[in-house]
């Protein structure tokens, strides 16, 4: 589990070709010797197993099935990607709960000056759309988000400076693509409003 709080900004350092996926090489700013192998981390929202590791980078095996549903079969080597380490016991839980499991890939519409702050609109997929809700959260590339509002063409959200500049929102431009986690309620609630129709 986890929070949407971006922990660190890491690169690709190396994509390697599986049978069946792919092995990347990630660089990190924190501690590896405090992260075993087995461990989940979320690289830019998916949750990805450490099965390698040295001082300052870990490996992660990708399967067919993630790079299909993700954004992560478009990764190449210099990508900056957010990374945040899996939640303790005792842990502050400062954004959302966060299981790390892509819903799809969204799409950036609009990106532009809101004062200080930077505004940005994100279209869904169909399919998810009406699991966003105003002042409700999704998870964007891992990091946690509170809706601002909606519109037709997609959901709005507010960034302020620090999440900018501690997260890959500030390379974001109209036409990128994104990985999407919608609100671990919604999907439930959904669940049984449908089972009961």
């Amino acid at each position: 589990m986890f929070t949407g709080l971006i922990t660190d900004v890491g690169r690709l350092r190396a994509r390697e070709p599986l049978e069946k996926g792919v092995r990347f090489e990630i660089e990190t700013g924190f501690p590896m010797d405090e992260v075993a192998i087995g461990a989940s981390i979320a690289c830019s929202g998916a949750c990805l197993t450490v099965v390698e590791k040295g001082a300052d980078w870990f490996a992660v095996d990708v399967s067919a099935e993630t790079l299909d549903k993700t954004t992560l079969d478009g990764w190449q080597a210099g990508r900056r990607i957010n990374l945040e380490r899996s939640l303790r016991l005792g842990d502050e839980l400062g954004g959302h709960i966060v299981s790390g499991h892509v819903d799809g890939v969204a799409e950036i519409v609009d990106r532009g000056a809101d004062g200080e702050a930077t505004r940005f609109t994100i279209r869904p997929p169909a399919e998810l759309a009406h699991f966003v809700a105003s002042k409700g959260s999704v998870a964007r590339d891992g990091v946690s988000l509170t809706v601002n509002e909606l519109s037709d063409a997609g959901f709005g959200v507010c960034i302020i400076p620090h999440t900018a500049a501690g997260t890959t929102f500030g390379d974001l431009r109209p036409g990128d693509r994104v990985n999407l986690e919608i609100d671990m309620l919604a999907r439930y609630v959904a669940r049984l409003l449908e089972k009961d129709s």
